[in-house]
């Protein structure tokens, strides 16, 4: 007997157990949520990543973000488990939120801008090899528009005579905020074809959301939303970034035309703040998923458009090495660069495609020495990330690039440490603490003159020259 998924299915009017496959940056948070506002529902997070699940199960949880461990402590035990048992969790499970990672595709078809859905295939084919009764499953991973079709295509192929409902549920998440998102979210966007199994989402979440915040949509809408909300939001900062530049040659100041144009109603004051550029798992990742679809559907125009927000956010990190290379006459080479944060923003431990990775890379390719402080990356992580970007492409580490790694990169656990004897300071996260530093020690501590390289305008207002720096920060003339 096989499968059927677009039938009507009589859905449970109250789920009770719900399972996620992904203890990551998503799944954690969100299921943590789900068990504090919904007692009544046991969730199990699932991961086949031993380590992650034993953090999940510690003090010392993998993710990073303010609240969240309060979060987990409070649920943990009562009705919001976190192991590896992942066959059974899904066999128990009523609602099955698949929530792993989706990286860009870097081999075959579509490298460099699809979305790699192996993890999404492998889930889908675990559902369907362990799953028995009816079950709804949840997309909560950021997916390519159709990505549901795949889903149920393997979902249907099953002969245990188990039945399915198929949901696109995307977080819109702010890392480092993610706890006060998923507590008062600006919407919850629900799609799917079948009401009974969208109901029944809609009435998990209904314990804590409020019904006009709750939106639903056909299937494809909901894919596809979530891709376009953040191209929209990266569009924003990259053209916010393009104007830095031109403020920088004209004397204006980027911060003083971002709240002009902000107080036009019909624009918004948010992500007009110009930095050394936007990182996290997901703008640049979605970006280019969404070029490949417009290459794919024959959109060529649509697909050029787009990308060019991604160049122009490499193209203000390298702008912001080559500054520093030419403000320090030209050359740094043999000369120490305090690296103050490592994360893409502050509040949160995540890494993926911080800025801070690629001016490190390209500044260790201009042989400077680099040290490096972040209060949550730990130094084997950034390592990791740095010795990837070392590389090109798939290759391993040639000899150059493994000795300055090996010699040109130190991981300190202080900004003071990192600043002694140093020719100059990047600042590349915002981290709050960075405002509170002892500027004056720092000045001190550093090689003259002490140049001050503020990737995000976080200290601005300071006056550090007072202290006796030479400061250059984004998008106005110094």
């Amino acid at each position: 007997m096989s499968a059927t998924v677009d039938q009507p299915i009589s859905v449970p009017s109250s789920i009770r157990k719900i399972c996620c496959i992904g203890a990551g940056y998503v799944g954690g948070p969100t299921m943590a949520m789900i068990a504090k506002q919904c007692p009544h529902i046991e969730v199990h997070v699932v991961d086949i990543n031993a380590a992650r699940i034993a953090q999940w199960n510690s003090d010392e949880l993998p993710v990073y973000e303010p609240g969240l461990l309060e979060v987990v402590s409070e649920c943990r035990g009562r009705n919001l488990h976190f192991s590896t048992e992942v066959d059974s969790a899904i066999a128990e499970a009523e609602m099955i939120f698949i929530s792993v990672n989706t990286p860009t595709k870097h081999f075959g078809v579509g490298a460099g801008r699809a979305a790699n859905l192996e993890f999404i295939e492998k889930c889908a084919r675990k559902i369907a090899e362990v799953a028995r009764g009816h079950k709804i499953v949840v997309e909560k991973s950021t997916l390519p528009v159709r990505t549901a079709q795949a889903i149920k295509t393997i979902l249907a192929g099953v002969s245990t005579g188990a039945t399915f409902d198929v949901l696109s549920n995307p977080e819109f998440l702010a890392e480092g905020t993610a706890i006060e998102d998923l507590l008062m979210p600006d919407r919850v966007l629900i799609g799917g074809e079948s009401q009974s199994a969208i109901d029944a989402l809609v009435e998990v979440y209904a314990n804590w959301v409020p019904p006009e915040r709750l939106l639903t949509t056909n299937l494809w809408s909901s894919e596809l939303s979530k891709l376009t909300a953040n191209a929209f939001l990266a569009q924003r900062v990259s053209s916010i970034n393009s104007i830095s530049a031109l403020c920088e040659a004209t004397e204006a100041d980027v911060d003083e035309v971002a709240a002009a144009i902000g107080m036009d109603s019909r624009i918004g004051p948010k992500f007009l703040k110009a930095s050394v550029g936007f990182g996290g798992s997901c703008f640049q990742k979605d970006i280019l998923n969404l070029v490949y679809l417009c290459e794919y559907f024959r959109l060529p125009e649509v697909a050029e458009y787009w990308e060019q927000v991604v160049k122009m956010n490499d193209y203000q990190k390298s702008r912001f090495v080559s500054r520093i290379v030419r403000t320090l006459f030209n050359t740094v080479s043999d000369k120490k660069i305090a690296i103050w944060g490592f994360a893409f923003k502050k509040d949160t431990n995540d890494t993926r495609e911080s800025a801070a990775i690629y001016v490190c890379r390209d500044l260790l390719r201009e042989r400077a020495k680099l040290s490096i402080y972040d209060p949550r990356v730990s130094p084997e992580h950034i390592r990791r990330e740095l010795t990837d970007a070392m590389r090109n492409g798939d290759a391993e580490l040639n000899a150059t690039s493994a000795k300055l790694l090996a010699e040109n990169v130190e991981i300190v656990s202080d900004i003071h440490v990192a600043s002694s004897d140093a020719h100059a300071v990047a600042l590349l996260t915002e981290w709050d603490e960075f405002r509170e530093a002892d500027f004056q020690r720092i000045h001190d501590g550093m090689k003259k003159p002490a140049f001050l390289f503020d990737g995000r305008n976080l200290l601005k207002d300071m006056s550090l020259s007072d202290y006796g720096f030479d400061y250059h920060g984004i998008g106005f003339s110094s």
